[in-house]
């Protein structure tokens, strides 16, 4: 398990010169709120600058720990990113570093999974969170779905987390056994932002770029291979049983699950118009289009059925039903899900097909089940 440093710990950045005035930054919106006149006394202001002090944060921990890496030889690949590498655009079912820097596992336009680092040891590889929450319990969801996804990706290996957070952080108690929390100072992010907000910003040092034989890009690993929407289609054909019932062994089996934490949600089949009106009658549904049905696993390890309602290629609705009512939303139009509605409506069957009863029977069926971390 790896230890904090003591510089890491105290928030020392005497060895990085200008470095994090190297990294891209999202503050036009910030910049622009400063200029209206708001400041620290606003909420949107300091919502906003929050979020800028996160990714200089992660920042700072990336070039800490690239500074870590040299002097811990039991760590054997650390991905590089960042001002570190040349830009290059997200490869397609791959794990790359896309043009914003960032190590991601994309899926045809989507990206699927982010890490903020990465590194491998002889048999762990541990993936890297940075953040400034007041607590980790929102965190356990993602931790979940990149987990599942690198284990999916590097088989071999076991798959930890390390937390790099701030004192004063919150739930530490209930993070699962794969996660290591480092706990630092207060991170301020003043020094930057008092940087970028200048018209005419100071010349900076030159960029401090760290290499060796430990550093690597993510084209010198070797992932397995990963279908992601054969996955889907596979579980929804597995999970199906006769007389429109789901198959509980196969669907809360290990590989399944593992699936599941990286999918979020499994698809099972869907409701036809008239079987949809039946349940949700009122819903608008004005093109009588069938409703693809799907399991989320919720941040706590429960579960709840997810109903799709596909208006246009990129017109998504979503229904949930929580303590009898229903529940709608719209699904961004570029998103994952577009993608695999998409594809489910070309693969499902008849036999795929759910009635109101037979949900209701499903809906029992997962009441008993709950998983953890």
């Amino acid at each position: 398990m790896p230890k904090i440093s003591k510089a890491i710990a105290n928030l020392d950045d005497s060895e990085l010169g200008d470095n994090l005035l190297y990294y891209d930054y999202h503050v036009k919106h910030l910049l622009s709120l400063l200029k209206k006149g708001l400041g620290p006394d606003d909420d949107a202001f300091m919502s906003a600058y929050r979020s800028f002090e996160g990714e200089v944060f992660e920042n700072y921990a990336y070039e800490m720990l690239l500074r870590y890496v040299k002097q811990h030889q039991f760590i054997k690949k650390f991905i590089v990113k960042g001002p570190h590498k040349e830009r290059t655009k997200a490869q397609p079912n791959a794990l790359s570093v896309n043009w914003k820097g960032q190590i991601v596992y994309r899926i045809k336009r989507n990206e699927i999974g982010e890490f903020d680092a990465m590194f491998f040891t002889d048999k762990e590889l541990y993936f890297v969170e940075m953040t400034l929450v007041g607590s980790v319990t929102n965190l356990r969801k993602r931790m979940r779905k990149k987990r599942a996804l690198l284990q999916t990706l590097f088989p071999h290996y076991s798959i930890k987390a390390l937390l790099i957070l701030n004192e004063g952080v919150t739930g530490l108690s209930t993070l699962p056994d794969y996660a290591t929390a480092w706990v630092t100072k207060p991170y301020s992010a003043a020094s930057v932002f008092e940087w970028l907000q200048q018209e005419k910003r100071p010349r900076r040092k030159p960029f401090k770029r760290i290499s060796g034989a430990q550093i690597v890009g993510t084209e010198d690993l070797k992932i397995h291979p990963f279908r992601y929407y054969n996955t889907l289609g596979w579980v929804l054909n597995k999970t199906r049983i006769k007389n429109g019932v789901i198959n509980t062994q196969f669907l809360f089996s290990k590989t399944v699950q593992r699936y599941h934490d990286l999918f979020v949600k499994m698809y099972i089949g869907y409701m036809e118009p008239e079987a949809f009106h039946e349940r949700f009658p009122g819903i608008a549904n004005p093109h009588d289009a069938r409703a693809y049905i799907a399991i989320e696993k919720e941040h706590a390890g429960g579960y709840i059925l997810n109903f799709f309602l596909s208006h246009s290629r990129k017109n998504l609705e979503l229904i949930t039903e929580r303590n009898g009512k229903p529940y709608s939303v719209k699904k961004d139009p570029y998103g994952v899900t577009v993608t695999e509605i998409a594809y489910i409506s070309n693969v499902v069957k008849a036999p795929h097909a759910l009635t109101s009863a037979q949900i209701d029977t499903v809906i029992r069926k997962l009441s008993k089940h709950h998983t953890e971390d």
